[in-house]
């Protein structure tokens, strides 16, 4: 069943639910008012002593009122002492007559078939061992309920009709916008083509549903424009080292025309591009993890996380300069090291005679060095893929690790920064957001080996 088709059949059982009790109530309404009518009637007769002692004790049977009305006198043995009416059967006598006959029971209304059309009779204390019975057929009453049910069925059948019609003409117009959700889906699905919006501006929920799609076709748009554009860098990127291994590798083929010294160098350098290429390679991986933010975050102490990365990067005689305060982020604790690494790393590497100084400080972290850094055409790019500045292009490494920085950083609500010191140098500035309230007690360390 179409989801039209389900809100006509639910609006059609709801307005029919909403008619039934409705008829329910106005057919029990005016049944009890019919019927309280003639309850009135009698007891308006029967609160006229004169009137009916004289049509119970006259000469003959006779009508009352003009009302269709019967009446008896029954005494405390049941026996029936006069009677008057328009029912050819005496009004029955039960027990409830009798006990109100021997004084037992006050007036009491009973319901009773008679010549087999239904009677209503009131029964009241006369004296002396006697009850009056007077009744009034209800078959005016009830002729006039049968005519309102049938009225009630026909106005409700109608009401159901014209529900369900307007339940169609509803669930068309409210149905639209998800029809053309479904078929702009499915038109993505088939073309591929993720530019494709539905807009409207509608604020119900359906307007929500809507834009919640366009925000959704727009990220796999940016996504799939970022893979697509990695991919053409990395293709780029990577053809020259493969062809230079290559290269290599072909000489490599030939050993025997090659001195020893020549063979040497040629598989050292073949090493070295090897790991060249395979830190590349590692680079890619990450990058390809894309800009998503970082799930099953974790809080991360992030100063221990700078001393652990300045002591492997210490062990080889290099002075790396840290100052740090505890300091509490939210986020995955092994792309923050890697983060960490890779600023270090970049410092180590384009000034390797000084000392790298590390400091971090109500969530900002600078990594300084000493080189000669950044010439200022450069710093808008620092942080972009594969770029590599024109005197630094001789330098071993993929230009991916700054990339990677600042990929880590916005994944993790942060953000990133490059400078120059004003004595020298190049400045790097990751920012991120505090997870936990931090002390800011100082930890100045010295790691040199």
């Amino acid at each position: 069943m179409t989801l039209r088709h389900r809100i006509t059949l639910i609006a059609a059982s709801a307005v029919a639910l909403a008619v039934l009790l409705a008829s329910l109530g106005v057919y029990a309404a005016t049944a009890a008012t019919l019927r309280g009518n003639v309850d009135r009637s009698l007891r308006e007769l029967a609160a006229e002593p004169g009137r009916l002692h004289g049509e119970m004790m006259g000469p003959r049977p006779g009508r009352f009122g003009g009302a269709g009305g019967t009446s008896q006198i029954v005494d405390a043995g049941g026996a029936i002492v006069r009677s008057a009416g328009a029912v050819r059967e005496q009004l029955p006598v039960t027990a409830t007559t009798i006990r109100v006959a021997s004084g037992e029971s006050p007036a009491v209304f009973e319901t009773v078939e008679v010549d087999g059309a239904p009677i209503r009779i009131l029964t009241l204390p006369a004296g002396s061992g006697l009850a009056v019975q007077v009744a009034r057929p209800l078959g005016e009453v009830e002729t006039a309920l049968a005519g309102l049910r049938g009225q009630l069925v026909l106005a409700g059948l109608a009401g159901i009709g014209l529900a369900a019609l307007l339940g169609m003409v509803v669930a068309r117009r409210a149905v639209r916008p998800v029809d053309e959700l479904t078929r702009l889906a499915e038109e993505v699905a088939a073309t591929q083509d993720l530019s494709r919006r539905i807009g409207g501006g509608q604020t119900d929920e359906i307007g929500r549903l809507a834009a919640s799609f366009d925000r959704m076709l727009a990220e796999l748009e940016q996504a799939r424009s970022a893979q697509q554009q990695l991919v053409a860098d990395a293709s780029h990127e990577l053809r020259t080292p493969l062809t230079s291994l290559r290269t290599n590798i072909e000489v490599l083929a030939e050993l025997e025309r090659l001195g020893a010294e020549d063979r040497r160098q040629l598989v050292s350098d073949v090493v070295v591009q090897i790991d060249e290429f395979s830190q590349a390679i590692g680079g890619l991986v990450e990058l390809a993890r894309g800009e998503r933010p970082v799930h099953r975050p974790v809080p991360v102490r992030l100063d221990e996380v700078v001393a652990g990365v300045a002591g492997r990067f210490g062990r080889d005689g290099r002075v790396i300069d840290v100052h740090t305060e505890p300091t509490t982020v939210t986020g995955d604790a092994e792309r923050l090291e890697r983060l960490v690494a890779n600023l270090v790393e970049n410092a180590a590497k384009y000034a390797p005679e000084g000392p790298v100084e590390v400091r971090l400080r109500d969530g900002v972290l600078q990594v300084r060095d000493h080189g000669p850094g950044f010439a200022d055409a450069d710093l808008p790019r620092v942080f972009e893929r594969f770029y590599r500045a024109a005197d630094a292009r001789s330098a071993p490494g993929s230009g991916l690790g700054l990339a990677i920085v600042r990929q880590i950083a916005e994944s993790h609500g942060g953000g990133v920064g490059a400078g120059n010191a004003p004595d020298g140098g190049a400045v790097l500035t990751v920012t991120l957001p505090l997870g936990a309230a931090s002390m800011r007690t100082p930890r100045p360390a010295s790691l040199e080996t």
